[in-house]
């Protein structure tokens, strides 16, 4: 059957993503959004778009919306019902055409003892694994707690002391249940020195399946891939033949159609590789199998669904130049990578060097916590992956975008260090490697570009004078003091002390001089005491982002009464991100360790504990399980 129009079951950059492909096939697209996305860029990019009076998870309705508006086809994307065998049955059942694997193999493959099962039973190697908390001591530590149906590393925990094994065990069932409806957890033998390889499939119902070469995906903080790419450093042509045909025999056997991965980890020691999963979807990283090779796996998907054979065997398939990932997340490193929210006041990326931008955000959007916190990828492709490494970070540094913390800064520092360039990139990398988590600018770069700032402001307040606008800024017939501006940049106060001066230019109190050649609502052409900065600025609510040769820097304008009503409650302890309270374990009147577990937060679709900076009581349990707190909300007041 040919797929007229199509309904994506998802939201942000990946339903941009299938869109944009679909389109491109002359395929009519269908969005579904809740309110939280009803300004969302793929709502619009769309042919049509339903609100969904549920969530992302309301397989009925979503069903019901399909049929209604005429829908052929639903493509799940990756996340909420990609692989959720139930919904891919009723789909069929309801006489539309699933975009991807059978339900029978979602089930085999989404419970990770199952499929290790299949896996050995195929001739796959394995690692040792058991259900059972007893048998921990035969796997040996360090052990990694999974969840069964997990994906995405959440449910996932590091072991090394046996006394804090049935803890993590305990959160990890909680994350699962919370993640995947399932708290089924396995354990498995976790190897230090490792990466994190993959090997993309695609298979079609007359029983072809060809694979596309590996990914790498070491880079991980909390067991999330934050940079991928194609081809390995550690992969040659006889390994990948070797660990691409245990991939495709997995595969065979399982009849697999449509698109999906099969993760290995690979032991940097010994060069041996050992099956993790199969992703029974597209994954986030496809796209740099896709500059690689030249497909495009969303296309391909579709040919597959509409019962088309694959039109190239494993011989044609060939990987020419490197492309490197990179996801985009609202995180602050600095503060152990925790996610955060608030607006995106610019997004501007740069035109040159050219790399490709799969997103789902633009200026004005509103991230929450009620998703994950990944705002989208960013992607370079070149002949070399020297010159792919340096194509991305220099595409981030040139591109206008913020409001609020993310990672970016962080994926310049990895992109331009010297253990991910020469691929020293194990899944410890991140613990390894000390790297900047911000902006890498002398404090007299951050101060000339807080001077732009405030240059730009005082113009902009000039132009928009109701009175005396044709009189410069700062005009006076007397000696009178400097104008003065006091800018917030992170935990730091920078004053800038200026005064106008005959013909137009300014003065600043260390004497330098400076003259404005240009500006307008969004950019400022400057000299600084000989030194020149163009530069893009956005304002919003007070806030300026002011772009630099290294990424942008976010300014606040201090006010000039602060309220004396804010007073902090001594000894209480605070939300470090807005979430939802999933477990307080402590009582009032309770005495506590340091390093206790007193709250355990749930922001993004991950666990995070605030724990006790010492010893003392719980003299007030300001919050209960189920409650929705914002970042700084008070949620423990602890005594000494």
């Amino acid at each position: 059957m040919i797929i007229k129009k199509l309904l994506i079951a998802n939201r942000g950059e990946i339903a941009s993503r299938v869109i944009s492909s679909a389109q491109d096939m002359g395929i009519s697209c269908v969005a579904i959004y809740t309110q939280d996305d009803a300004n969302s860029p793929y709502v619009k990019e769309a042919d049509e778009a339903y609100k969904l009076e549920g969530s992302y998870l309301d397989a009925k309705e979503i069903i019901s919306i399909a049929k209604n508006s005429g829908s052929h086809a639903i493509h799940p994307g990756y996340g909420f019902l990609s692989e959720n065998a139930g919904f891919a049955n009723s789909v069929k059942k309801a006489g539309i055409i699933w975009i991807g694997p059978s339900g029978n193999v979602i089930k085999k493959m989404g419970d990770k003892i199952t499929s290790k099962k299949l896996a050995e039973k195929a001739g796959v190697p394995t690692l040792p694994m058991t259900s059972d908390a007893k048998d921990a001591k035969k796997i040996g530590y360090p052990i990694l707690v999974k969840a069964s149906a997990g994906g995405g590393g959440k449910g996932m925990r590091i072991v090394e002391d046996p006394k804090k094994l049935k803890e993590s065990i305990s959160a990890a069932e909680r994350e699962a249940e919370s993640g995947f409806g399932d708290k089924r957890v396995f354990l498995e033998r976790y190897v230090e020195k490792s990466r994190h390889i993959e090997i993309q499939i695609l298979g079609d119902s007359f029983g072809n399946v060809v694979h596309l070469g590996e990914r790498e995906c070491s880079i991980q903080r909390r067991h999330q891939k934050i940079v991928e790419e194609s081809p390995s450093t550690v992969i040659d042509q006889e390994l990948r033949e070797k660990i691409g045909s245990a991939a495709v025999q997995l595969a065979s056997a399982l009849k697999y159609e449509s698109a999906g991965t099969v993760e290995f980890l690979f032991d940097d020691k010994t060069k041996e590789f050992f099956f993790l999963e199969v992703n029974t979807r597209l994954q986030v990283e496809h796209p740099v199998t896709e500059e690689v090779t030249g497909l495009d796996l969303v296309k391909e998907q579709i040919k597959i669904a509409q019962g088309n054979e694959l039109e190239f065997v494993q011989d044609d398939v060939e990987l020419i130049g490197s492309s490197i990932e990179v996801r985009l997340y609202a995180e602050d490193p600095a503060n152990e990578f925790l996610p955060v929210t608030g607006d995106i006041i610019a997004f501007d990326p740069c035109d040159n060097p050219s790399v490709r931008w799969d997103v789902g955000i633009e200026k004005g959007t509103v991230v929450s916590s009620n998703f994950d916190p990944m705002l989208g990828k960013v992607i370079s492709y070149a002949e070399t992956r020297e010159e792919a490494a340096q194509k991305l970070a220099l595409a981030l540094e040139r591109s206008h975008f913020g409001g609020m913390r993310t990672n970016r800064d962080y994926l310049i520092s990895i992109l331009r260090s010297e253990d991910f360039l020469i691929g020293k990139t194990t899944t410890d990398f991140i613990e390894r490697v000390n790297l900047n988590t911000e902006i890498d600018l002398s404090e007299k770069e951050i101060f000339d570009h807080a001077v732009a700032v405030a240059m730009w402001n005082q113009a902009k307040n000039r132009e928009n004078a109701s009175v005396l606008s044709n009189i410069q800024s700062g005009w006076h017939n007397a000696r009178l003091p400097y104008q003065k501006v006091d800018l917030i940049f992170g935990d730091d106060v920078i004053e800038v002390k200026y005064k106008s001066k005959r013909g137009g230019d300014f003065c600043l109190s260390d004497d330098a001089l400076v003259r404005i050649y240009e500006f307008d609502d969004e950019s400022i052409d400057i000299e600084i005491d000989g030194k020149r900065i163009i530069s893009k600025i956005t304002y919003h609510e007070g806030k300026f982002l002011i772009q630099t040769i290294k990424g942008d820097l976010l300014f606040e304008m201090k006010e000039r009464f602060e309220s004396s009503s804010i007073n902090e409650i001594a000894g209480g302890l605070t939300a470090p991100m807005p979430g939802k309270v999933v477990d307080v374990p402590v009582k009032k009147n309770e005495s506590v360790k340091s390093g206790q577990t007193l709250v355990i937060l749930e922001a993004m679709k991950m666990e995070h504990k605030v724990t006790a900076p010492s010893d003392g009581n719980v003299k007030e349990v300001l919050i209960a399980v189920g409650d929705q707190v914002e970042s700084g909300s008070t949620l423990v007041i602890l005594e000494d």
